[in-house]
C-alpha cells in the first residue's frame, strides 16, 4: 500500500481521465446516477472519479467502460 501522496503528474492524469469519463457519460446521455446504476457502483464513486479524486480498482473501470459501451482504453489513454 502506498503511504506518500501521489506526485503531481499522477494527479494530473487522474483529472484527465476524469474528464474523459465525464465526456463519455454525457455523450451517452447518462446522469451520474444512471451510470452508477448500470455499472453497479455507488454514485459518489462516479462523482469522485470524474473529479480525479479517487483511485479505484481495474474492475470498476471495466464496469464503467462496459456500461458506457466504450473500450477501456478510450477512458484511460494518455
Amino acid at each position: 500500500m502506498l503511504t506518500e501522496p501521489p506526485p503531481a503528474w499522477v494527479i494530473a492524469r487522474q483529472r484527465a481521465i476524469g474528464v474523459r469519463l465525464r465526456q463519455a457519460r454525457t455523450r451517452a446521455n447518462l446522469s451520474q446516477e444512471r451510470l452508477a446504476e448500470l455499472a453497479g457502483i455507488d454514485r459518489k464513486t462516479v462523482v469522485r472519479l470524474e473529479g480525479g479524486q479517487r483511485d479505484v480498482r481495474l474492475t470498476v473501470w471495466l464496469r464503467l467502460a462496459h456500461a458506457l459501451g466504450v473500450p477501456l482504453a478510450d477512458l484511460l489513454r494518455e
